[in-house]
């Protein structure tokens, strides 16, 4: 299949080096022209790194030019922060073709963001977009051109815009991720599975002081303390009762499943914590000011949930707590910086469903 992958970073990397490896015909698309040029000239290739060891693979194309990258591809992944998605939308409408999958990994409702320029600038447009819970990988960069995939997802629950290309949508990122993907409804079920603004924002807030002391702590290892889960788990049950008041029904992928010794497998699957915090690639530099953990997924992922709560009749008291300390600690207002309206879904119930499963 021909995938075109969005962005070099961590995820980027880790998408175009597993779908090269497994034998998909893969254009990176860098957003920087200098680094798309400097990766061609050392070779054009990405070391990837896994429980097999090190072995190099090698997109079909690297680029600069986004119409280069998406023209004629099945699908085109997008893992880059939900804070690209305003500047992204514009550009891909543009350039995307009828029949193209857009996959978010995962997307905070960017999924409907694009969907919405794509329409204002080419009305009739039939482009299927998708967003799912979490990263397919657990990765990071270990170099400018190599990569470490701790874990694969094993689960990806996985919510299409709009629901009637759900069939198309689904087949195509089936055929990119076999035996992974998980249907779970429409788009917005889709963004209310995201679990970067359930673990993240109590993680890189109750673990603020040792962030700014330490030169490099991990928030996985250290940072995850009784008290620090019992909050993770309370955010988490505002998203499960924000998602069945909205009529969205099991499996919620609980949080709680993915540090669980038994039970249901969460979205990477049995003992994935324990390889995370043992890989040692998450003891690292953070900013609170300007790491995606704070702009993403404090900023946007609990602003969306905190909206969506309004909407559904749910308190969410910890999603907005935790919006506010995050606004603190970057000394600016978070609130309302990602909301459903603001996505392009109507305020009204009726008409937002009628959006979610007919398009715009």
């Amino acid at each position: 299949m021909r995938v075109a992958v969005l962005g070099g970073g961590n995820g980027g990397f880790a998408a175009a080096a597993d779908f090269a490896a497994a034998g998909h015909e893969v254009r990176l698309w860098r957003t920087e022209a200098a680094e798309a040029a400097r990766q061609r000239a050392s070779g054009g290739r990405i070391i990837l790194k896994d429980v097999q060891g090190e072995r190099p693979v090698a997109p079909a194309l690297i680029t600069a030019e986004l119409a280069e990258a998406v023209r004629g591809a099945e699908l085109i992944l997008d893992p880059a922060p939900a804070t690209t998605h305003a500047a992204l939308a514009p550009r891909l409408a543009e350039v995307l073709e009828d029949g193209q999958v857009v996959f978010l990994t995962p997307g905070t409702l960017g999924s409907v963001m694009l969907a919405r320029a794509l329409h204002e600038r080419r009305p009739g447009a039939r482009v299927a977009f998708a967003e799912t819970g979490t990263l397919p990988w657990l990765a990071r960069k270990h170099g400018p051109d190599k990569v470490a995939i701790t874990v694969r997802a094993k689960h990806l629950p996985v919510g299409v815009f709009p629901l009637d290309l759900a069939d198309h949508a689904l087949a195509v990122i089936g055929t990119a991720f076999p035996g992974v993907i998980e249907p779970c409804g429409d788009a917005l079920s889709g963004a209310l599975m995201n679990a970067g603004p359930i673990i993240h924002p109590p993680l890189i807030t109750m673990n603020a002081g040792p962030l700014e002391h330490f030169e490099r702590w991990d928030i996985h290892k250290e940072g995850t303390q009784p008290a620090i889960r019992r909050v993770t788990d309370a955010l988490d049950a505002e998203r499960v009762a924000v998602r069945e008041a909205l009529g969205y029904g099991a499996p919620h992928f609980p949080l709680a499943d993915h540090y669980a010794k038994t039970g249901p497998e969460w979205m990477y699957g049995r003992g994935s914590h324990d390889r995370l915090t043992d890989s040692g690639d998450w003891r690292e530099h953070i900013v609170l000011t300007r790491h995606r953990y704070m702009l993403e997924d404090v900023r946007l992922g609990l602003s969306l949930l905190c909206d969506a709560g309004r909407a559904a009749g749910v308190a969410t008291p910890l999603a907005a707590a935790f919006l506010a300390i995050g606004g603190a600690v970057c000394g600016t207002d978070f609130q309302g910086a990602r909301s459903l309206v603001g996505c392009g879904l109507p305020a009204d119930a009726a008409a937002r469903a009628k959006v979610l499963r007919h398009g715009f």
